[in-house]
């Protein structure tokens, strides 16, 4: 063990800093802020990877196009207070996709209410047409919630892409 004070404080910052790339390796990973919504990709695909292994079907990957216009989407419906996928005059779900970058086709779940993504995902799998999307030919998927300014309503979005 180095004796010296600056011996010591550049051992501490070495070892600081090997424990804190040790730290990134963990599987773990907090849900992190998308244009002011909740990223819940890497909570919600094991579950729907799950669904399609199940159904002989590959697993999709978690992807930023994705991971971005569903974040969009469920910041749009909480800032309305409303769940719909069409807020507004002249809203495009083609010109969403395409300004995320996100490759089409493409499909779109949204959900309200919930309050997790198990929850979601649940509701999801329990809705004939969302669970037909998730089951469908797509490679990535992004989800996302965010809670409304004037009430506190989780809004999910969940965006696959081929």
């Amino acid at each position: 063990m180095p004796s010296s004070p600056t011996a010591r404080r550049g051992f501490l910052l070495v070892t600081g800093g090997a424990l804190l790339s040790l730290a990134g390796c963990s599987t773990f990973r907090p849900p992190v802020s998308v244009n002011g919504a909740t990223d819940d990709t890497r909570a919600a695909l094991p579950l729907v990877n799950a669904l399609r292994a199940k159904h002989g079907l590959s697993s999709l990957s978690a992807s930023q196009p994705t991971g971005r216009a569903a974040a969009e989407q469920a910041v749009r419906m909480a800032k309305a207070d409303q769940m719909t996928h069409l807020i507004g005059l002249g809203d495009d779900f083609g010109a969403r996709m395409k300004r995320n970058g996100v490759p089409l086709p493409a499909a779109e779940n949204i959900a309200s209410g919930q309050k997790s993504v198990e929850e979601a995902v649940k509701a999801w799998i329990d809705s004939p047409k969302h669970l037909e999307n998730m089951l469908g030919s797509y490679r990535s998927v992004g989800v996302a919630m965010a809670l409304s300014p004037s009430t506190g309503r989780p809004y999910w979005a969940m965006v696959l892409s081929a």
